[in-house]
């Protein structure tokens, strides 16, 4: 293929409408799909950006997580302000499955085992009762429980889900970065949630 070819097949690439990497249960999208590349959209790049700690946290007692779920971030710092990370999460599908506000790490588990929700198994019955540690948990292989019920912090393996709203409440970070913040944290690390 001349020079010529490749750049007119790849630029009739570019203005083909974004075709995006998503599944449906029961006819519907589990994750966001991605919009027309031609619009202008604000992306969250912009927010990948280093915070201070002080506008969210009185003391870093513990350590502290923020989860933006606007920008899908969660920023960590530890309590003697030597690590600061920021990682790129999966957020909530929905506002309705949004839970913001204050809370903390109550548990850790190094590969998770997941049972859907309740509320998730009425609206997926299809869904099995229970998934162990493995490549097919979608808790990925670390999880940081926090005090509210059903809520937390975990891997995925599906990496493609990171950058978007996709899950059932819980938010997100792909495997390799739950690792890192699993060994970050500790029992009693704060968590906000914005």
């Amino acid at each position: 293929m001349s020079r010529r070819g490749f750049l007119a097949g790849s630029t009739s690439l570019l203005a083909a409408p974004a075709i995006a990497q998503s599944s449906s249960v029961n006819g519907e999208e589990t994750v966001e799909v991605e919009r027309d590349l031609s619009e202008v959209v604000r992306r969250n790049v912009s927010s990948f950006r280093s915070l201070n700690w002080e506008p969210y946290f009185s003391n870093l007692k513990g350590g502290a997580c923020l989860v933006d779920t606007t920008s899908r971030a969660l920023h960590f710092w530890s309590e003697d302000q030597s690590v600061y990370k920021l990682y790129p999460t999966s957020v909530p599908l929905t506002e309705d499955l949004t839970r913001l506000g204050r809370t903390s790490v109550v548990r850790k588990v190094e590969g998770p085992s997941w049972r859907p929700t309740p509320s998730m198994r009425k609206r997926n019955p299809e869904w099995p009762e229970f998934v162990g540690p493995g490549p097919d948990n979608p808790l990925g292989t670390h999880a940081l429980y926090l005090s509210w019920t059903y809520y937390r912090i975990h891997g995925t393996h599906d990496t493609r889900k990171i950058g978007r709203r996709s899950s059932n409440g819980c938010i997100g970070l792909y495997n390799e970065h739950i690792s890192e913040l699993y060994a970050l944290t500790k029992i009693g690390t704060q968590v906000l949630l914005i």
